[in-house]
């Protein structure tokens, strides 16, 4: 029994997908293929765009530029592995490459959750506190918000993997999903997972549901002020923009919620596969149309990307 226990521990996982059906992976290879490269480039070019242009030093772009390369990351950490796995016969994954997956997926899935609270706040403060914006979002503030997303993010993560590398797993090491993600992994364990699930509800919640509330109590004093606008047309556009970003956010935080904040008892496959694709490959995808192509500096300075003019501040 103990050999087989050791067998067990020592076997590699095998990631299942979305489908084991042989006439749909194709098709899902050249949907996904399409979908990563359309987030690759346009994260990409934002913060190519922003580097390169003096217009867009503003706090607002350089929180943009730091979402964006935390999208760009973020997908890479499982999409590759997936259209791997719909063209590939071996869908294994080691142990370690499992935790290493895992421990940047939680890491820049938090990094992302964090940036978005601070965008919101950077709104909430252009809007409502306009004369105070350069001194309550100065350089020094926005590096202070960026840092902290990263440091946080990455303590989460460690925190969860060091509790995930301690279970055993001896029975089928079959994944139900693209990648090593916390609750399939948990289901297969025969450990007692008891103390991972409360460290997911408890410090877990902390860091996905308070930037969450941070973003909504912004996002209703925007609109308290956006209200109060004089301007019909300018309330129209306000209202168009704030509901465009706030459609991304609920898509973004409530399919990790539904995913996530759940016993793992009640963990359903198939309904967690189609949530995350959700989280990891299309609210990357739009997060630039939504806070960058609609953006006329933004327009103005990936021009200048491609034709090689260089805007100034006085340009824009």
């Amino acid at each position: 029994m103990d050999a087989a226990n050791e067998s067990s521990e020592g076997a590699p996982f095998i990631l299942l997908g979305l489908t084991t059906s042989p006439g749909q992976q194709q098709p899902l290879f050249v949907l996904f293929l399409a979908l990563y490269v359309a987030g690759i480039l346009g994260n990409g070019l934002i913060v190519a765009a922003i580097q390169a242009s003096p217009a867009l030093h503003a706090p607002m772009y350089f929180l943009l530029a730091h979402l964006s390369f935390a999208d760009l990351c973020f997908t890479s950490v499982t999409v590759p592995k997936m259209l791997a796995n719909l063209l590939a016969h071996d869908r294994s994954i080691s142990l370690a490459g499992c935790l290493t997956q895992m421990y940047f997926f939680f890491a820049l899935g938090v990094t992302d959750s964090c940036l978005l609270a601070a965008m919101a706040y950077d709104r909430y403060v252009a809007i409502r506190h306009p004369l105070h914006y350069a001194t309550r979002m100065s350089r020094a503030m926005c590096t202070v918000l960026v840092g902290t997303a990263w440091l946080v993010s990455h303590l989460h993560s460690l925190l969860h993997i060091l509790f995930m590398a301690r279970l055993s797993f001896c029975a089928s090491h079959q994944v139900p999903h693209f990648f090593c993600d916390h609750q399939p992994i948990l289901r297969l364990s025969c450990s007692d997972i008891r103390h991972i699930q409360l460290l997911i509800f408890t410090e877990g919640a902390a860091v996905v549901v308070t930037p969450f509330l941070l973003i909504l109590a912004s996002y209703g004093a925007i609109a308290a002020a956006v209200l109060r606008l004089p301007s019909a047309s300018g309330r129209l556009r306000a209202v168009s923009t704030c509901g465009s970003h706030l459609a991304v956010v609920g898509l973004f935080y409530g399919t990790v919620i539904a995913v996530y904040f759940q016993p793992t008892s009640r963990y359903e496959a198939e309904r967690g596969r189609v949530a995350t694709v959700m989280y990891t490959v299309v609210t990357p995808m739009l997060n630039p149309v939504i806070y960058s192509f609609r953006n006329r500096d933004m327009q103005g300075a990936l021009r200048s990307l491609f034709t090689g003019r260089r805007i100034s501040s006085s340009d824009s």
